[in-house]
């Protein structure tokens, strides 16, 4: 089982990896509305991004779940409604993102 500092080293290099072929800026700005909003779905984020980018609802949702998923970064929770999923970056992260995006 790993340590918590083997876990915060393992996302640390996922994520210096998945920002540096990010060629436009679009995952940097993501990472930076998390920081910035707390919590976002998937269609507030598009409707963000958009306005600096030309992005598609799909390609944000994509985003979305490789951060959520493969980097590990992000707590998701599903609305009243169960309609629409709610993600939200985790505390424990919040510094590294931080420093990462600047």
């Amino acid at each position: 089982m790993r340590s918590p500092h083997e876990i915060q080293s393992v996302i640390e290099s996922r994520l210096r990896v998945y920002l540096s072929r990010d060629q436009t800026g679009i995952r940097r700005a993501m990472l930076k509305l998390f920081l910035r909003m707390k919590t976002l779905t998937i269609a507030r984020i598009c409707e963000l991004l958009n306005r600096s980018f030309s992005i598609s609802y799909h390609s944000v949702a994509a985003m979305v779940g490789v951060v959520a998923s493969r980097i590990g970064i992000l707590h998701i929770k599903k609305n009243r409604q169960g309609t629409h999923s709610i993600y939200q970056l985790k505390e424990q992260y919040v510094d590294l993102v931080a420093r990462f995006v600047g």
